[in-house]
């Protein structure tokens, strides 16, 4: 997944300021992004005031779109440092090739997790022969100061945990809910959750109270803590509950994303997450280079260059407005 703006602005994120100390709703208004050939996203994150949600630092939503006679996603080779991708579907399939020389298909409600470290290139594309639909989000997980520079890797967990209920269930995507945990490799406390609601649930879902959280609606209308969220909008909820009320008339799907605030100050650009603006410049200037991010092979295509950077110095700030 990219950041495929060609006059990306910097973002400072991070830090404990600007975490509310208990519930809050605050919506998120989307911003369409076009991603590749035909593919339009809603950026959620970071917006206008909400930079980070945890260590959730980006997520796009996409769809459902009919491509039926579209190439579907084509995202060209292009680099990531300092964070974790998140591939999660509920229709189609994005084909994933990365310069470790993986290549995975991944398909709804699969985790595909791609951890860049130090630094990685890959490219994302909906393959030969996709089905009609494609829809999705796309996210990133900023890492610690303490495992930014691990080595790279990617993983694929077709088979993830489901904690159920009464009119609901729940795919733990990353990290733990209601005592059950993901396979996928996380480096901070941490949860994402894929929640189906049927016609008529009346949930309370339990939450931890150190972490904040935000729900985006996939699909349908959910009613969460008491507040409507219409599809392709995300509710940032704050911390401090240990329950989340939610409901729905008529099905509707939401991803639930939460985590322990962000303590490190980050500076965001295109695909980097960084601490610097220096580093940021010198990832800019090997991926231009053709060093340290490898090579993506079989993609059709050719690499994505990286914008010019802003006349502005880059600094790391806090995780709001």
């Amino acid at each position: 997944m990219s950041n495929l703006d060609v006059k990306p602005k910097p973002v400072e994120c991070g830090g404990r300021e600007g975490v509310p100390g208990g519930p809050v709703h605050e919506l998120l208004p989307p911003r369409r992004v076009p991603l590749g050939e035909s593919t339009v996203v809603r950026r959620l994150l970071p917006s206008l005031g909400r930079r980070m949600v945890g260590a959730w630092c980006f997520v796009d939503h996409y769809g459902p779109d009919d491509i039926t006679d579209e190439p579907g996603m084509q995202v060209p080779p292009h680099p990531h440092i300092g964070l974790q991708t998140v591939s999660w579907l509920h229709g189609g399939e994005v084909l994933h090739r990365d310069s470790l020389g993986s290549l995975q298909t991944v398909r709804p409600r699969e985790l595909g997790l791609m951890t860049s470290g130090r630094a990685i290139s890959h490219s994302e594309e909906s393959p030969r022969g996709h089905g009609p639909v494609l829809h999705g989000a796309q996210l990133w997980v900023a890492l610690p100061d303490s495992d930014r520079n691990t080595n790279p890797a990617f993983e694929h967990h077709a088979d993830l945990p489901v904690v159920d209920g009464p009119g609901f269930s729940a795919t733990v995507i990353l990290g733990e809910l209601d005592g059950a945990a993901s396979p996928g490799t996380v480096f901070t406390p941490i949860v994402g959750a894929d929640i189906a609601l049927a016609d008529g649930a009346d949930v309370r879902l339990p939450v931890e109270p150190d972490f904040e959280y935000a729900a985006l609606t996939m699909s349908g209308v959910t009613e969460i803590d008491g507040m409507r969220v219409d599809p392709g909008s995300m509710l940032y909820l704050g911390s401090g509950r240990r329950e989340l009320p939610l409901k729905a008339d008529g099905g509707s799907g939401l991803l639930l994303l939460g985590g322990e605030p962000f303590e490190e100050t980050l500076v965001m650009w295109w695909n980097f997450v960084a601490r610097t603006g220096e580093e940021i410049a010198r990832a800019r200037e090997d991926w231009m280079g053709g060093d340290r991010f490898g090579t993506v092979r079989g993609y059709d295509g050719s690499p994505i260059p990286a914008p010019a950077m802003p006349a502005t110095r880059l600094k790391p700030r806090g995780r709001t407005r």
